[in-house]
């Protein structure tokens, strides 16, 4: 059982440690943009989807489920898939858009059991540790305070409008490191160290970012890239009807690796450039200065490494910090010109 769970977080390290990169703008050789996220914001005849400026090309063919027929009327919190190529303004002039309710996925409902479950453990033991032979403490938490009602503050200009706030738990771990992340049922935990040392305006970016690993369902997809492979190598099949309870048991079993493994390495490059590009959406829509964001990142860079050494999801498997300053700096010139530093 120890050797299949070390090869399963093996495998599953490989595939984390993947370096690709996905920036929104990163086209194909024709030219084709494609983006897949949700439709979070309107302004004028644009959706904002992927942290893009998203609209119809004049002989765009749009798809819509439900009875809706054309774009300007996709609700928000919806599906958004689109091709398209990127105008002089900045906009994605799309080809192609599909768009559908944001139904239950695969795997959904066990990443919310899970991190359920992860979180009540957390609170009964009024800290955040990590577990296995190696088990430590990384610091108390608590979930009230001048620290929790900033971090919700902030939270509540930063969600997207189909989100309810209420539905963020904030925490704060007490640590000196500049860290937080999110987990798939929108918890969300920050060091005391970044709130110490940050202004609102540094803290809403790196919100952003965390909340955007929750409401585009990261811990999900990144689980669901490997899983069946992961299925496959220990022997379960997902026709096999006599196999449910084992496979059962070996969803959850890779589950929890991944969880753990997530927590060292991130989510995969390209999901952790998508977070940071409709990261800085949110802070843009909730009136912060997303002109921060470049200068952040060399503040990590400067303060561990340009790749950072912390193993956690803000660091982890992520392009280089000053990658992530000039990423940025790409996509306020294309979706924040008037932001431009």
């Amino acid at each position: 059982m120890a050797r299949r769970l070390f090869l399963v977080i093996a495998v599953l390290a490989l595939c984390s440690a993947h370096a690709w990169a996905a920036p929104a703008d990163k086209a194909d050789p024709a030219g084709t943009l494609s983006l897949e996220g949700y439709a979070e914001w309107r302004e004028g005849p644009a959706l904002i989807v992927d942290g893009q400026r998203l609209v119809l090309g004049p002989a765009g063919r749009f798809e819509g489920a439900r009875g809706i027929q054309d774009f300007a009327s996709v609700p928000l919190g919806w599906e958004v898939k689109a091709k398209g190529r990127r105008a002089s303004d900045g906009t994605v002039q799309a080809s192609e858009v599909e768009a559908k309710p944001n139904g239950d996925a695969l795997f959904e409902k066990k990443v919310l059991r899970l991190t359920d479950e992860a979180e009540a453990r957390y609170r009964r033991a009024g800290r955040y540790y990590t577990t296995g032979k190696r088990a430590r403490t990384i610091g108390r938490i608590t979930d009230s305070g001048n620290e929790v009602l900033r971090v919700q503050r902030i939270v509540r200009r930063l969600v997207p409008p189909y989100v309810d706030p209420d539905r963020v738990r904030v925490y704060i771990v007490q640590n000196d490191d500049w860290n937080a992340f999110a987990m798939g049922n929108f918890a969300i935990y920050v060091y005391s160290g970044l709130l110490r040392d940050m202004d609102d305006e540094e803290v809403a970016i790196v919100i952003g970012h965390e909340l955007a690993h929750a409401t585009y369902e990261h811990t999900r997809k990144r689980l669901a890239k490997t899983m069946f492979v992961e299925l496959a190598a220990l022997g379960v099949t997902a026709a096999a009807h006599k196999s449910d309870n084992r496979k059962e048991r070996a969803v959850l079993g890779l589950l929890t690796a991944f969880s753990a493994l997530a927590l060292v390495n991130g989510y995969g490059r390209d999901l952790e450039d998508q977070a940071d590009r409709v990261g800085l959406r949110y802070a843009y829509e909730g009136g912060y200065d997303v002109r921060r964001g470049p200068p952040l990142w060399r503040r990590f860079a400067k303060k561990y490494g340009d790749k950072g050494s912390l193993a956690n999801f803000f660091f982890g498997n992520h392009s280089l910090s000053s990658e992530r300053a000039v990423n940025l700096e790409k996509e306020i010139a294309l979706n924040y010109p008037e932001k431009r530093p």
